[in-house]
């Protein structure tokens, strides 16, 4: 009984106290630190600042201390950091990069998405391991940018993880297919299945996903690494009966590009969906025991994850499917036969190993819904404490469970339903769109938000030698990431007005398909417009910005100069290594 009773309990209202407006504190840091050590320090609990309208039209932060539970280790962000997104934007949705543009397009377009991503992760880095705070980067865009971009970016991040849920659901039922095509099992028990396994995992709070995510990760990593070791081995003719020596006779016959401008265009968004989740070790910054000593290890592993996950797998799998091969093409989203690596495996005359994928890309589906769930609460809980969603939102209970956003977040999952809808594939299409496209607008808001704030940093008498950690990159890397951003929304408007089925479409087909694939652009900015004509905010100012409140782990100069000299006193090999680990 007393179990139960304790488990009952646990699901009871947080009883931690809130902390009052006190807007001294945010610019005299320094002077105000000794008086409130455990707003900055508590082992427990993870931080929160509540924001307060000032007549300018500027807001105030007031540091609170949220409810959510610093229960994350460093194998968890470090996990999350590797292989928290890689799932069916990598394993199915590479098919349409790879039969739109062609082998070489693709592998340049995900070349530039991974150095984008890595100028974005680098300042996520270092703004988190200042600011380990609830919400991340819409509580960033509130501080640096301005209230109404906040609010924007807050809202357009939840939509995004909120979608990408019943996706993913819908996902995963759909590959079960592979080994039953006449469907003798219904796919929405299949749906129901996978709808209860990611609730009962957040039953367990952020220690259930954090968990959940380092199983898969570490499943997924290894079938990433054996696929790899599979593809060059095929490639060099080593299977049995296979094809024999490949070597790079597709990128000759029927070639390396396809479709031209519009064929490297097109990749950008597949490429962005493929990579979205890189930024959930910022998200979870606020629940990670040791933000200053854990986050730079996961931002760094971002580099690994690029080139040897993703750009080094999908060039192995272009030298053995061709751009032409009809398979890419012969179903429809998240069919399992459309997948490169499943169709390299048939090529190569590997039996069992196209099952051991599928097992994968459903595992893969499932950690991508449980990451949706996650995000979305966290990212709803945020809004709420900065005053931008209503308050019952705020509920956090006793283990640390945002458990009202959590249950919107798992509601909206049932969508997934709609499989059964006579227009699902539209429904799907648009749901796909608005969450495809939205995490550019969240990287360009990382880079612009770290631009901004070393700006401030400086401007306010701070120098970067009392940085926790710096990006490698600097803000010139928060430039390049910002312009690669721009870029990437230019060229996905650009590919929304002149597709590649142009010739062939009405002028209401054309319109129809430029705001699909744009419709992300116009939710984001109806939330800023919005915010801005009815709030009336302002750009924040420099001197102005709030650097301190929420801040934790607080270290002097002396012990960072120190930590660094160690560091630089290392062999060569292990100064090497510990630019990517």
């Amino acid at each position: 009984m007393g179990i139960f009773q304790n488990w009952v309990d646990g699901f009871k209202p947080a009883e931690t106290a809130d902390f009052g407006k006190d807007p001294s504190y945010g610019g005299e840091f320094d002077e105000h630190f000794d008086k409130k050590p455990e707003i900055l320090g508590d082992e427990e609990y993870a931080n929160a600042a509540r924001t307060v309208d000032t007549p300018d039209g500027g807001v105030a932060y007031v540091p609170e201390k949220t409810p959510l539970k610093r229960r994350l280790d460093g194998r968890h962000i470090q996990f999350i950091a590797l292989g928290g997104g890689i799932g069916t934007g990598l394993f199915i949705g590479s098919a349409a990069s790879l039969t739109t543009a062609g082998p070489a397009f693709m592998i340049v377009d995900f070349l530039i998405m991974g150095v984008m991503l890595m100028c974005v992760i680098y300042a996520l880095g270092e703004l988190a391991c200042v600011l380990p705070v609830s919400g991340a980067f819409s509580t960033y865009a509130s501080r640096f940018i301005d209230p109404a971009w906040g609010f924007a970016v807050g809202w357009n991040y939840y939509l995004q993880w909120l979608i990408v849920t019943p996706l993913e659901f819908t996902a995963a039922a759909i590959v079960i297919g592979f080994w039953d095509p006449e469907q003798k099992v219904p796919i929405g028990i299949w749906i129901m299945i996978f709808f209860l396994v990611i609730t009962f995992i957040n039953m367990f709070g952020v220690r259930g996903y954090a968990e959940f995510e380092f199983i898969a990760t570490f499943i997924k990593l290894f079938t990433v690494i054996g696929l790899i070791i599979t593809l060059i081995v095929i490639d060099c003719g080593g299977v049995v009966g296979g094809p024999g020596y490949l070597g790079t006779h597709t990128w000759w016959d029927p070639g390396a590009i396809n479709n031209g401008f519009k064929g490297f265009c097109t990749v950008f968004t597949t490429a962005a969906f493929a990579f979205s989740g890189s930024e959930l070790v910022g998200l979870a910054a606020a629940e990670t025991k040791q933000p200053r000593k854990v986050l730079p290890k996961a931002a760094k592993q971002i580099v690994l994850r690029i080139i040897f996950f993703y750009v080094l797998s999908l060039f192995l799998v272009s030298l053995i499917v061709p751009f032409n091969d009809p398979r890419l093409t012969s179903g429809h989203n998240y069919d399992p036969h459309t997948s490169p690596f499943v169709i390299a495996l048939k090529i190569g005359r590997v039996k069992v190993l196209p099952h051991i994928v599928n097992a994968v890309i459903i595992i893969s589906t499932l950690s991508v819904a449980n990451s949706g769930v996650y995000a979305s609460s966290r990212t709803l809980l945020a809004l709420a404490e900065q005053g931008f969603a209503p308050r019952l939102f705020k509920y956090v209970d006793r283990e640390g469970r945002p458990l009202i956003a959590v249950a919107i977040s798992l509601l909206f999952g049932v969508l997934a339903f709609l499989v059964y809808s006579s227009n699902e594939g539209v429904v799907f299409s648009w749901l796909l769109q608005i969450s495809g496209l939205a995490a550019i607008f969240t990287w360009g808001s990382i880079c612009m938000c770290h631009v901004r704030f070393r700006a401030a940093w400086k401007k306010q008498g701070n120098s970067l030698s009392e940085l926790p950690w710096a990006s490698p990159l600097g803000v010139y890397g928060s430039f390049l990431g910002l312009f690669l951003n721009v870029l990437v929304i230019a060229a996905n408007i650009y590919i929304g007005a002149f597709d590649l089925d142009e010739a062939k479409e009405s002028p209401n087909e054309r319109a129809y398909n430029f705001f699909n694939s744009n419709i992300s652009l116009v939710v984001i900015l109806f939330f800023f417009l919005c915010y801005k004509l009815i709030k009336r905010t302002r750009i924040v100012r420099l001197m102005d910005m709030d650097i301190h409140t929420g801040r934790r782990d607080p270290v002097s100069v002396e012990v960072l100069e120190q930590e660094r000299a160690e560091a630089r006193a290392r062999p060569f090999w292990k100064r090497m290594i510990s630019t990517v680990f």
